[in-house]
């Protein structure tokens, strides 16, 4: 789940290419998150659980490393009513999620993630006030066209998994929007919002589901880790964005579909059909559109 945070404009170019670099690395991490969570959950480890120990340890660890060196300071907002909706928003997000991954093969519920920006970019014109703009509207119908023939009849994937996953990504979506209205914060500290929200907020339920758990040394080992990735990921894409123009990055998130695919065949021996392969393609092709037609369109506005 990937937050945008506004650079200055024109940073040299070796900054920007090591900013490309941390955010495939960010990428990569993530979706080794979600193959941990996948994994996990497959094992019989409830979901809330994989997600309570995501936010704990990633919490634990803005602890040691963050806090000590920014004080009382991170915990000033200009919302906090805003950094409580996007904490929940994002703790649905993480829960769903996981869930989909349990019912679905990896590549193909990162691809159905992947239409959140397309929802986004549906409803940012009536929730977030941006105008209405004829590329946007091709790249939504050609991601939904996309969708369709990932989730086509006889695709043999689980329904209640696809319809998850477009809660998911509507969830995403939402999640999105929340954080483009806190965009005046400081990155770490709406990170570090996120995190205790969904830590506290999760702890509620520890009564629930830990008293009957049963699991091996290597789920402990997993689980534990699922906080340091969920933490290395984010702290990553943080770097990226102050080091390269959202702009420029945003081509390149799609790669995480390609990460997917390719742990989700080294770790469960999934790989996506043929027909399903260019349904993601085409999910990709009209976010990847959008995200270039954008950058064109911003550096004419700039040298004008």
């Amino acid at each position: 789940m990937l937050d945008a945070i506004k650079t200055p404009n024109g940073p040299p170019p070796r900054m920007q290419a090591s900013g490309i670099l941390f955010h495939i690395a960010g990428l990569w991490m993530l979706s080794t998150l979600d193959a941990t969570g996948k994994w996990l959950v497959m094992g019989g480890v409830p979901v809330l659980m994989v997600a309570w120990f995501r936010y704990t340890g990633h919490v634990a660890l803005m602890a040691v490393l963050v806090l000590p060196r920014r004080g009382r300071a991170i915990w000033r907002t200009t919302s906090l009513r805003g950094q409580l909706l996007r904490g929940a928003l994002m703790i649905a997000t993480t829960v769903l999620f996981f869930s989909v991954l349990g019912r679905l093969p990896l590549a193909e519920g990162t691809a159905v993630n992947f239409m959140a920006p397309v929802f986004l970019m549906s409803l940012a014109p009536w929730l977030l006030g941006e105008p209405h703009r004829l590329h946007r509207w091709v790249g939504v119908l050609a991601g939904f066209a996309g969708m369709l023939i990932v989730i086509r009849p006889g695709s043999e994937l689980d329904p209640v998994g696809v319809a998850l996953g477009l809660l998911t990504a509507f969830a995403f979506a939402c999640f999105q929007m929340a954080t483009r209205r806190l965009a005046a914060d400081d990155p770490l500290t709406t990170n570090l919002y996120g995190g205790v929200f969904g830590a506290a907020a999760l702890t509620l339920g520890l009564p629930w589901f830990w008293d009957s758990l049963h699991l091996s040394g290597a789920q402990w080992l997993l689980l534990v880790s699922t906080g340091a990735t969920g933490f290395l990921g984010h702290w990553m894409q943080i770097t990226a964005y102050s080091r390269a123009p959202a702009t420029l990055l945003a081509p390149f998130s799609y790669l995480q579909i390609v990460a997917a695919t390719t742990l989700g065949w080294l770790l469960f021996d999934q790989l996506p059909s043929r027909t399903t392969a260019m349904g993601i393609g085409l999910i990709c092709l009209a976010g990847l559109g959008v995200a270039l037609t954008e950058g064109l369109r911003s550096a004419k506005l700039e040298n004008t």
